[in-house]
């Protein structure tokens, strides 16, 4: 059996053997941390044996993660990411220094414990929670930089003590698991907030701000705010830099920094990030300020980001982003008002079991609608799609896969149209898969 077709066989066992939240939802999901502990104790607590950085939050969780993945390894730190769902292949999910777990050690992890995977029975995430572990410890790491999957209490990744814990923001999604208010939202990802670890917040909001000073109080973790701590002041944008003057507040320094990470929101982001490099400082990390923003320059290349406002051709303009929550979408619609064309074209496609009244009645009228479903068990029909977004004034045509979707759009755009691909993680990774192949005739 040749390479790929061990591998490919290991992913189906993954797949189909263990509950996925991607593919079905709720059901996924385990009622505490009692698998990853049994998992994790078997293959000799591997997350004990490196040191981490723990990042949960509804929005720029990703973004956030890879950055300080980027700034670590450029400093000379061998660095772990592990970060979900992947957009493409299973092992953008585990990465060290930007390279993806080889498929072979995938593979032999996989087979190498499949009698404690049966004994446990653990969830999709549960058992790549635990490989991600044994990866990064077997590679002696310096750090690593862990993002959660859903929430943080119950997180299969909050097994973990940290150096520093981060939220980078609070907003509505997951309300049926996490709480129908932002209080009990933050409730939930103040859950990694260990006792007497620092912890950043990203983005203040009077409804959380509480919840945040509590878990300081009770747990004597120093709590910093990126947002009073850093300001960002965008001064110029382009394909493929944003350009900003930042200011140190408390130090009243200014520094001029470019990013290849592009969104609007993305400054938010870059707050939280130099907040977190500042605390790493103090506790005898060799890092700059200076040499950290030289590293957001190059962040895609460093750690293999993808999918955030990520532009995929000029000519016609094609853009895909993977806001899939109201908070999320809302900055990236902003951001859409703002570019050029003639027409305008929308890949969308949710999952079916969140409420999506309030991201639909963001989206504007006077794009024409390409509505899809992923190929995954938990997809919206995109019929049905279609049925709920007519009643805000979206037209367009329902198509059964994010490749029709696309090849729709591109026999109706001109060169001077712009097309967004946008949704759920999955339509934005479908469409990134067949991206160059001749089915959809985009981007030869």
């Amino acid at each position: 059996m040749d390479d790929i077709s061990a591998y490919q066989q290991t992913l189906d066992y993954l797949y189909e053997r263990l509950p996925m939240f991607s593919r079905i939802g709720a059901a996924a999901l385990k009622p505490d941390l009692t698998n990853t502990i049994k998992l994790c104790a078997a293959l000799g607590n591997p997350h004990e044996k490196f040191r981490s950085v723990h990042i949960a939050g509804t929005n720029g969780k990703g973004s956030t993660s890879h950055a300080l993945a980027a700034i670590l390894q450029d400093a000379e730190y061998k660095t772990g990411l592990y970060t979900s769902p992947h957009l493409i292949d299973f092992r953008e999910r585990i990465r060290v220094n930007g390279m993806p777990v080889s498929k072979d050690w995938v593979v032999d992890f996989v087979n190498t414990n499949k009698a404690l995977i049966e004994e446990v029975n653990p969830s999709f995430f549960e058992i790549t929670v635990a490989m991600a572990f044994a990866f990064f410890a077997e590679q002696n790491v310096d750090i690593a930089v862990i993002e959660t999957g859903l929430g943080g209490r119950l997180d299969s990744t909050n097994v973990i003590t940290p150096l520093l814990s981060i939220i980078t923001n609070i907003s509505y999604d997951h309300k049926d698991l996490l709480g129908n208010t932002l209080a009990e939202i933050a409730g939930e990802k103040a859950g990694i907030i260990k006792p007497g670890i620092p912890f950043v917040v990203g983005e203040q909001n009077d409804e959380t701000e509480r919840v945040f000073f509590e878990h300081s109080v009770h747990k004597k973790a120093p709590l910093y705010y990126a947002q009073s701590l850093w300001g960002m002041v965008r001064i110029n944008q382009d394909e493929k830099y944003q350009y900003y003057k930042a200011v140190n507040n408390a130090k009243r320094e200014m520094y001029d920094l470019h990013t290849d990470l592009l969104g609007n929101y993305q400054h938010h982001n870059l707050k939280t990030v130099l907040t977190a490099v500042e605390i790493l400082i103090h506790k005898d990390f060799n890092l700059s300020i200076p040499a950290a923003i030289g590293a957001l320059a190059n962040v895609k290349n460093t750690t293999g980001l993808r999918g955030r406002w990520e532009w995929l051709r000029e000519n016609p303009t094609i853009i895909c982003d993977v806001a899939h929550n109201p908070a999320g979408l809302n900055e990236v619609l902003l951001q859409w008002q703002q570019v050029a064309a003639t027409a305008k074209h929308i890949v969308l496609g949710f999952v079916k079991d969140k409420d999506i009244s309030d991201a639909l009645a963001l989206f504007p009228k006077d794009a024409t609608y390409y509505f899809c479903n992923a190929n995954i068990q938990r997809a919206l029909p995109s019929a049905e799609l279609k049925e709920m977004a007519a009643r805000y004034g979206l037209a367009g045509g329902a198509y059964p896969t994010v490749a029709a979707a696309l090849q729709a759009a591109k026999n109706n755009m001109a060169e001077t149209d712009a097309l967004l691909i946008t949704g759920s993680f999955f339509i934005v990774g479908e469409a990134l898969s067949t991206w160059k192949s001749e089915e959809i005739g985009i981007g030869n």
